[in-house]
């Protein structure tokens, strides 16, 4: 199935945002995007692919980065699946989105707070799950993320999603955030991409779904 999330406008720029499946795009753009330091470069979206923190800490950077680069299966627009989504601001790599089956992701299972109070079949692999977000240096507070929520809902049903979650932050106006711990995405996002807020298990952490209409 081809894919191309409907052009996005976000704020800080008048161009909008192109959203492609990862296998569409090449290993270079996700480096692009990930860059050589702080947290993104160094998790390489696998923290919630692992069983548990012994396991990512073992596989170190460069391990990480080689099953990144397979997950996604880069660079072959054929491939049947992908981890993810890849966002581009006129031609340039800007925002990488990971979303997957929920069941794709051991530690997101082995996480207390999302369930807290919720009754899940956490093996069902019609609910996706929305795990986090990275914005290539230079490119934040322009959008990214909040084109890749939107094209993400679009990705999801059209790949057969029953339910897409995320668990993103709850930041107040004006609040300091520094970028690792927004890597989840804020609420007002994920809200003003139609999500509907079903539980509050923390103080700062939120879990917002959709359950398409299928």
């Amino acid at each position: 199935m081809t894919f191309r999330g409907k052009p996005q406008v976000g704020p800080g720029t008048s161009t909008p945002l192109t959203v492609v499946p990862a296998n569409e795009a090449s290993w270079e753009d996700l480096r692009a995007i990930f860059g050589d330091r702080g947290y993104a470069a160094s998790c390489q979206c696998q923290k919630y692919k692992m069983r548990n923190w012994e396991e990512w800490r073992t596989l170190q950077v460069a391990g990480r980065m080689e099953r990144f680069r397979a997950d996604t299966h880069c660079g072959f627009p054929s491939a049947a699946t992908t981890t993810g989504l890849v966002a581009y601001l006129e031609g340039e790599p800007v925002g990488w989105c990971a979303i997957e089956p929920r069941s794709a992701y051991p530690r997101l299972r082995r996480t207390p707070a999302p369930w807290k109070d919720r009754d899940e079949d956490l093996e069902d692999e019609g609910v996706w799950s929305v795990i986090c977000f990275a914005t290539r240096a230079g490119y934040r507070r322009r959008g990214v993320t909040r084109a890749l929520t939107a094209a993400a809902v679009d990705y999801a049903r059209e790949r057969g999603a029953a339910s897409l979650e995320g668990y993103p932050m709850v930041v107040q106006p004006g609040e300091d955030v520094t970028w690792g711990e927004l890597n989840v995405g804020s609420r007002s996002v994920f809200a003003d991409a139609g999500f509907q807020e079903v539980s509050h298990p923390t103080l700062r952490r939120v879990v917002m779904r959709i359950d398409f209409d299928r």
